[in-house]
């Protein structure tokens, strides 16, 4: 039975000249990126690389009509894409570096077989979205408002770096999020059908350093995170290996629809759904993974089982207060609008659920965090 897959080739560099300068960075290559990242790490190289800024083709959330756009004006005779930057610049890069790519709703609706064209390399600067060893590309899909999930090997990348000088612009706000974002990556896996002894390694150490990380951060204050950057970024990659392997869940597919429709950053989005999922969770079964899961996190914490959940929340609390739906625009009326694209959108998700949740079950969580 197969267990376990790493599939990119992982570096971790001191510094972007080294990277530049090991990768052979040239005219053969076209970076994607933004460019107040760009411009400071990179700027003074002067590399001969074509670079495309994804902020000139909107905001927020990456999208089927934003890669549609970039698709139109990059130059389509390089030989590498290199993706530098966050959750929005990698899922675009990892569409940009297929073989096929317009129509793009093609891909995501499985009329049109995946084939990479071209190598990719991928180089976050946040500590969240473990997509650098991922083989899934998440979209939203504006013209039927919500997100969806692009899967297959032709995705992952050919290399993934690690440079944690890259982070160390990173405003807080976006490290929280980013960073909520892989403890949710870390948490999921671990309680997925899905999950294997070698992927709970992975999302276990994950757990144990973000939220080690967030104590220190609650203890000492947000400047406390700088020396740890490095520490959040291999624990990002740690929660992707582990959710590349067993798959995320119902947070984030109850996320998707608040996504999409509210704008609610992804990191964010995830926090709002996290603890109604896990409470659903363990009302329906309290035993088995999740009560070892309860009891290492309650251990980090240092606070009884019984009230992990209200625990987790107060540490998260410190690095963005969680708000209910309805304070994001959320409507009554989107309950049972967001239940219905749950179930109609989100099932690849939703199959990896520690208990199966039916639309009742999700109905009650929304309803719940109202």
């Amino acid at each position: 039975m197969k267990q376990f897959l790493i599939k990119p080739l992982i570096s971790q560099l001191a510094s972007c000249q080294e990277f530049a300068t090991e990768f052979h960075l040239g005219e053969d290559d076209l970076i994607l990126t933004n460019e107040y990242i760009y411009t400071p790490a990179f700027g003074a190289m002067n590399l001969s690389c074509q670079v495309m800024f994804q902020e000139k083709y909107g905001v927020g959330e990456p999208s089927d009509d934003m890669v549609e756009a970039m698709y139109k004006d990059m130059p389509h005779d390089v030989k590498r894409v290199i993706a530098i930057g966050g959750g929005a610049v990698i899922d675009v890069a990892k569409v940009l570096a297929l073989r096929d790519v317009s129509p793009v709703l093609d891909l995501y609706d499985g009329n049109v077989a995946l084939a990479k064209g071209k190598e990719l390399i991928i180089v976050p600067t946040t500590c969240g979205t473990g997509s650098e060893v991922t083989n899934i590309s998440i979209l939203a899909l504006n013209s039927r408002g919500t997100k969806k999930g692009l899967a297959g090997p032709a995705l992952f990348a050919d290399h993934a770096v690690l440079i944690p000088e890259l982070l160390h612009g990173l405003p807080f706000r976006f490290f929280a999020t980013s960073s909520i974002d892989a403890l949710v990556h870390a948490v999921e896996s671990s309680l997925s059908p899905k999950a294997t002894e070698f992927s709970k390694l992975f999302g276990h150490r994950a757990i144990e350093i973000i939220l080690r990380g967030f104590m220190e951060i609650r203890d000492k204050g947000q400047e406390a995170r700088i020396p740890l950057l490095g520490d959040f970024l291999v624990a990002s990659t740690y929660a992707g290996i582990a959710f590349g392997n067993a798959g995320c869940a119902a947070v984030h597919a109850l996320s998707y629809p608040l996504g999409a429709v509210y704008h609610v950053p992804h990191g964010e989005a995830n926090y709002a759904m996290f603890t109604g999922v896990l409470n659903k969770y363990i009302s329906i079964k309290a035993d088995g993974e999740i009560a070892k899961l309860n009891a290492f996190i309650a251990d980090i914490l240092g606070c009884e089982v019984s009230c992990v959940y209200e625990e987790l929340e107060n540490l998260l609390n410190i690095l963005i207060p969680k708000k209910p739906l309805h304070e994001y625009g959320m409507t009554e009326a989107d309950i049972q609008g967001f239940t219905d694209s749950v179930r109609e959108n989100q099932q690849r998700l939703m199959a990896n659920n520690f208990v199966p949740l039916d639309d009742a079950a999700v109905y009650d969580i929304y309803n719940t965090l109202f």
